[in-house]
């Protein structure tokens, strides 16, 4: 049996996109579900725009998903080499052998020349496509373009009158009409081969057996099965998946979201979430189950259930799957990730001993069912540092006015100072202690004291809050922020 090979293929000309990202996944999945082969190969043939930075920042972003490639770049490999512009030499051999049986020419067109003919069929109604101009050129006109300086490009021969099926795994029978296409270059003026014919050379001599894409490259499909049969190579199984769109049904931009991976990672998104969220873009599981490990899609994934309909970015629904690694991932992880957007906003800065360290953990197992990406750590978390109290909002003015709260914070303050070590459980049993010595209902004594404390309605529990900002801390802010004396 014919072993399943997969791979992802990225143009190096910025971060990794994250379409590019679920088309990553999905080879990904399939690969590993088949026992088969994940290959990473990289199409650098755009020479103005790629860059070995965006290789590099593609290759981690993917490392950071857990999608790692078992050949390819860096890894290696026995199909290699993996970069296209180390693969000139076989591409070379393949338009000579297209040249020699005529199913490829050389063609002279001028670009005004081209833009000319573009005009005039858009201007008859007609779809643009080359006329073949150079399709049979003699010998002397072709020497004769050579001595006015004009350098070639190379066309492939398009079949006239002919049908292209393609028997797509996701959309079915999708036929085309060669008449349509025109004779499509192959190879540009400077040598440097053309997107069509590189990626089914690529893909024949790696040995792929099946090619997950955008549904983008759906009309460069019927131009690469020609050239699998002119060159008489098998063809792969092809899946073209849905594009990605927004909420409003727009094509995914900027004000959807981040576009990009390390954006994300930016943000403060766990990696197991973002694998999670991409997989149901666009494929959905049997059961109503939408939490899945890596290893659980591998298991689950298949191209039968990957729908035609475009898949829509729900951000909120991201965020819900975020929040939910959060609170399953261990406080000591958390703390760790969460540290560095700690120290942009301020809050933390300095070395982080051992106690510092115990602190902190404590701070963020207070918080971390609160926030939905770690970059809202630093909003949540800034009560628990020395802050300014201001009360701003007028319902919590007016609250911090009743005549019970001096009595409260008083109270507060003395069984604080009387309990000696402060831990969540004792500062519990203080506030209910509060509650029942003045006889007050819950709100009475709660919202004073987080007003007091934060200058906000909402925000941690108190029993956390309090032991970790301590005694003096407590009462330097009901004083500064009630101007209350407490000796």
């Amino acid at each position: 049996m014919e072993r399943v090979r997969l791979r992802f293929a990225p143009s190096p000309t910025g971060p990794l996109h994250i379409g590019g990202a679920r088309s990553a996944l999905f080879n990904y999945l399939l690969a590993k579900k088949a026992g088969g082969d994940f290959i990473l190969r990289i199409e650098d043939t755009d020479l103005e725009r790629s860059s070995r930075e965006s290789e590099e920042n593609i290759k981690e972003s993917l490392r950071w998903l857990g999608i790692e490639w078992n050949e390819g770049i860096d890894v290696g490999g026995g199909f290699g080499p993996y970069r296209q512009t180390e693969r000139l030499d076989i591409y070379r051999h393949y338009v000579d052998k297209l040249l020699e049986a005529g199913l490829a020419y050389r063609c002279y067109c001028s670009e005004e020349e081209l833009e000319r003919e573009r005009k005039e069929l858009m201007e008859r109604g007609q779809l643009p496509r080359y006329l073949g101009k150079c399709r049979n050129l003699s010998c002397e006109q072709e020497e004769e373009y050579k001595r006015q300086g004009r350098k070639p490009v190379i066309r492939f021969r398009v079949p006239e009158n002919e049908t292209i099926v393609i028997n797509d795994l996701v959309r079915g029978e999708v036929t085309f009409e060669s008449s349509g296409i025109g004779d499509f270059v192959i190879v540009k003026s400077d040598g440097i081969p053309t997107y069509n014919f590189a990626v089914v050379i690529d893909d024949v001599t790696m040995g792929i057996t099946h090619i997950i894409r955008g549904e983008e490259h759906l009309s460069n499909t019927p131009r690469q099965v020609l050239l699998y049969r002119a060159l008489q190579f098998k063809e792969p199984q092809f899946a073209h998946i849905s594009l990605i769109l927004g909420k409003d049904r727009t094509k995914m931009s900027k004000r959807h979201g981040s576009t990009s991976v390390v954006n994300y990672r930016e943000a403060g998104y766990l990696p197991e979430a973002l694998v999670n969220f991409l997989a149901l873009l666009g494929w959905s599981p049997e059961g109503e189950e939408e939490i899945f490990s890596m290893e659980q899609l591998i298991q689950q994934f298949s191209l039968d259930r990957v729908a035609k309909n475009p898949a829509v970015f729900d951000m909120d629904k991201l965020k819900w799957i975020n929040g939910y690694y959060i609170r399953q991932s261990s406080v000591e992880r958390i703390t760790d990730l969460a540290i560095p957007y700690l120290q942009e906003a301020g809050l933390l800065s300095g070395e982080i001993d051992a106690k510092r360290y115990e602190w902190l953990k404590k701070m963020v197992s207070a918080v971390k069912n609160k926030i939905a990406c770690l970059s809202e750590i630093s909003e949540h978390a800034a009560v628990f540092f020395p802050i300014r109290v201001d009360i701003v909002d007028d319902e919590a003015k007016v609250l911090v006015q009743e005549e019970q709260v001096p009595e409260v914070m008083r109270l507060l303050v003395r069984k604080l100072r009387e309990a000696g070590e402060l831990t969540p459980e004792n500062v519990k049993g203080i506030l209910k202690a509060i509650t029942k010595e003045l006889n007050l209902g819950g709100k009475k004594v709660f919202m004073p004291i987080r007003i007091a404390l934060t200058g906000r309605m909402h925000g941690p529990e108190l029993h956390d809050l309090i032991p970790l900002i301590g005694v003096n801390e407590v009462v330097r802010r009901i004083k500064q922020s009630l101007q209350l004396n407490l000796d």
